[in-house]
């Protein structure tokens, strides 16, 4: 075929990305050092913090008391440790009052008090040898990091006869987001280059191998610059740049990998450079763009919550999705119409190939492996021959398989629900010493109890009422306060000390019991907070809001899931066994983390709860991840059902086509995410190897087990829909493949009979042309893709 016949069959899209294939690479390396330097110090710019519901009544509260009442809110605590002396020799005590002193002269340092101050126990450890500063750092998270960073320095360490170790929510924050980041670079040095040798093993190619990689970086270096920018008008976590390296490597993995196996696949079957590009862009391209918009609607979905640690997850989430597709639809065909035939260079493979393997017959062609560790055509075929296996026990293997996912998942039925403390940080971490040893020391800190503040004026005995209802309450074991404003004189907050843990369940009773009592006058008004208020608040903001999010992901999942298959079941289908792949996951969380089962081996201290938002980040993750590896599926035995109507046979032959692609990538993203997952932050931990689990479980449980039984068992309904929804469909719908004729082994044609040669018709969005090609070349490139392309 002449390459000016080729031009007229590519559709505008192909034109586009392969007319100046340099130029487009030359013009994406500029953008992306252009992204380097935008996206510089984006870490530095971002909140460890997020978890709270800003509308919420305990962070009004919180909010008010910063303003009015700063010392009721410290957020710096010096430790003060006078070794063997107490905390009231008089050499101790002179040096911690100039402590206290500079302290207090101190730039954006408010509500300063000590122990030697104001002789409060609460400040006095109970042995007597240490003692507490507490003081309030002004500003938002950012500016008071700064303040921390310049004066913690002048204040920590060895201070005449007292050492000095700083503490506090700044500090916890403050030392959380250091660590995250330290971790994210030795997360991305151990990810990086195993993710490559497995690339090698997939691909066989170096050059196949390292194209993924590619698109990865860009994606990460990319959404790093829309993250920086981002910065400069809302809040961003620090967490959601572990997000941004695991899905920018893992989609780029996914994406690339469907492209190029299908790309090699047209050349194996004769296609020129050109042609192979175009027919993989109308096929595997439109596969990869639907597959981002499935994965983008999960992520967000988490848009829909005020918290703006999960907003985070969806900003980063849907910038690294959009990137990586971007970068697998415009610059990897770039790179391919460049390389051509040259993409199966440099087979490292032969390096430890064996001499058996190596005396292969002639004229065999030496292709990629298709599997986690690699896959040849017989493997293909065995892909193949486990659908069918499945399919004979279609009955015993669904059973078998849902029983054993919902067992997984039946410890996720004894969670609770806390909050992201100290505890998050390593045993090591200073602030997290500190915060320890004023837990077991003292008699009560400054910081755990609720805080009620009052707004209004209302008489002394009304007021004296009031605190009094609150005292008689079940579960209160001492109310301090009140103390009134020294501005306003109307404004007040009195503390509430809980009996049993500072956010346990009976404490959580106490803040709604607290905010039912009414005082009489109707000018009088209460605020709670407190660290189980804010818990309380964040379960409710999440409760409220997770119907509409768990909607959005149904209602636009059975949408696009339904355009790609014209299937009223198979979407159906599709969110049931998302939703079950996630059992293990969710059972794993509790059973590892709430409960501390594997805490040694893992290096984490269990707290007996999970923080209220990772459950909601991780399932939209998870499914969405699920739904990609779902698309690469469906897309599939969509392609064969189209071309030979044989329902049983598609869906063999889109396990085998998919099976090692798909296990292929989800091992790869289980090692960046394990990556990830050695962070010594447990939530990080938590969300890293979690997820590293439910992608293995969809795509090596659900994928090759339960999705070919169940489709054996709805047989050919699977495909059914209305008559309006079926016309629809075939005016909107979206499918990887047209249909086409299979020959099999005697020479007959599925699906009754079709010609030597038709004509197939482009779908919307890549190619509005008609191209003409033989069955002979369909048969060649599906051979030649088993036995040759591999992936």
């Amino acid at each position: 075929m002449s390459e000016v016949n080729t031009d007229r069959r590519q559709g505008g899209w192909t034109r586009f990305v392969t007319a100046r294939p340099r130029l487009s690479l030359l013009v994406a390396l500029v953008i992306t050092a252009l992204a380097v330097v935008a996206g510089s110090g984006v870490g530095d710019r971002m909140g460890s913090g997020g978890w709270q519901d800003p509308d919420a009544e305990s962070t009004y509260a919180t909010k008010a008391l910063e303003r009015e009442f700063p010392a009721s809110q410290p957020n710096l605590l010096l430790l003060v440790d006078s070794g063997r002396r107490s905390v009231d020799d008089p050499a101790v005590a002179a040096e911690a009052k100039r402590l206290t002193g500079r302290l207090a002269a101190e730039r954006g340092i408010t509500g300063v008090g000590s122990y030697w101050q104001t002789g409060s126990a609460a400040l006095r450890a109970e042995d007597g040898h240490q003692a507490l500063i507490a003081a309030r750092i002004e500003g938002d998270e950012k500016t008071a990091a700064a303040v921390l960073d310049r004066i913690a320095p002048e204040f920590r360490g060895a201070r005449g006869p007292l050492r000095v170790s700083v503490g506090g929510p700044v500090a916890v924050q403050h030392e959380m987001q250091s660590i995250i980041q330290e971790d994210l670079v030795r997360a991305e040095l151990i990810a990086l280059p195993v993710t490559l040798v497995l690339l090698v093993m997939v691909f066989g190619s170096a050059v196949a191998a390292l194209l993924p990689l590619g698109l990865g970086i860009v994606a990460i270096l990319g959404t790093d610059a829309v993250l920086r920018g981002i910065t400069e008008l809302t809040d961003v976590s620090v967490f959601a740049q572990n997000l941004t390296t695991a899905l920018g490597l893992g989609l780029a993995v996914d994406y690339a990998l469907f492209i190029v196996r299908r790309f090699r696949e047209e050349l194996a079957g004769g296609a020129e450079v050109r042609e192979a590009v175009g027919i993989t862009l109308r096929t595997a391209g439109r596969t990869v763009l639907f597959s981002a918009l499935t994965v983008a609607v999960s992520l967000a979905a988490m848009l829909v919550f005020p918290q703006y640690f999960l907003r985070s997850f969806a900003y980063a989430g849907i910038a690294v999705v959009l990137l990586a597709a971007a970068a697998a639809l415009i610059l990897l065909p770039a790179a391919l119409m460049l390389l051509g035939h040259r993409v199966n260079a440099l087979d490292l493979r032969r390096l430890w190939r064996s001499s058996r393997r190596a005396r292969r017959k002639a004229g065999a062609t030496e292709g990629a492996v298709a599997g986690a560790a690699g896959e040849s055509s017989a493997e293909g075929a065995g892909w193949g021959r486990a659908a069918a296996l499945v399919m004979r026990r279609a009955p015993v293997f669904a059973f078998a398989t849902t029983a054993g996912l919902v067992l997984l998942g039946l410890p996720f039925l004894g969670v609770k629900f806390g909050t992201a403390d100290y505890h998050q940080l390593p045993s090591s971490a200073e602030s997290r010493v500190v915060q320890q040893e004023i837990r077991d020391g003292f008699p009560g800190g400054p910081s755990g109890g609720l805080q009620v503040f009052t707004e209004g004026t209302v008489s002394a005995a009304e007021y004296a009422d009031y605190r009094g209802r609150i005292a008689d309450l079940p579960g209160v074991m001492r109310v301090d306060g009140p103390v009134s404003s020294g501005t306003s004189g109307e404004d007040a907050y009195f503390t509430v000390l809980p009996r049993g843990e500072a956010v346990g369940e009976d404490a959580q009773r106490l803040v709604r019991e607290i905010r039912e009592v009414r005082a009489e006058s109707a000018e009088f008004s209460a605020s709670v907070t407190g660290p189980a208020a804010v818990l309380v608040d964040s379960k409710d903001a999440i409760a409220d809001r997770l119907p509409w999010a768990a909607g959005i992901i149904v209602v636009v999942t059975l949408l696009l899931v339904f355009l790609l298959t014209g299937s009223v079941l198979i979407p159906i289908q599709a969110v049931v066994l998302n939703a079950l792949s996630l059992t293990a996951m969710f059972g794993a969380v509790v059973w590892v983390f709430q409960d501390g089962n594997l805490s040694g081996l893992l290096g984490f201290t269990s707290t007996g709860d999970i923080e209220t938002t990772l459950p909601v980040l991780m399932f939209c993750v998870a499914f969405g991840l699920s739904m990609d590896y779902g698309v690469f599926l469906l897309s599939r035995i969509k392609e064969e059902y189209d071309r030979g109507g044989d329902h049983e046979r598609a869906v063999a032959f889109g396990l085998r086509r998919t099976g090692g692609l798909i296990t292929a990538a989800a091992v790869i993203l289980a090692v960046v995410m394990v990556g990830i997952g050695t962070s010594r932050v447990t939530n990080t931990k938590m969300l890293g190897l979690g997820i590293a689990l439910a992608v293995l479980m969809d795509a090596m449980v659900v994928r090759g087990l339960l999705v070919p039984a169940v489709m054996k068992l709805t047989g050919r309904a699977t495909w059914w829909a209305p008559g309006p929804l079926r016309r629809f469909h075939d005016r909107f719908g979206l499918s990887e493949g047209e249909p086409e004729p299979v020959t099999d082994a005697t020479g007959a044609t599925g699906n009754g009979a079709a010609p030597a040669a038709r004509e197939r018709s482009g779908v919307s969005g890549f190619s509005g042309v008609k191209e003409t090609e033989t069955t002979e070349t369909a048969e060649a490139g599906e051979v030649a893709g088993g036995d040759r392309a591999g992936v």
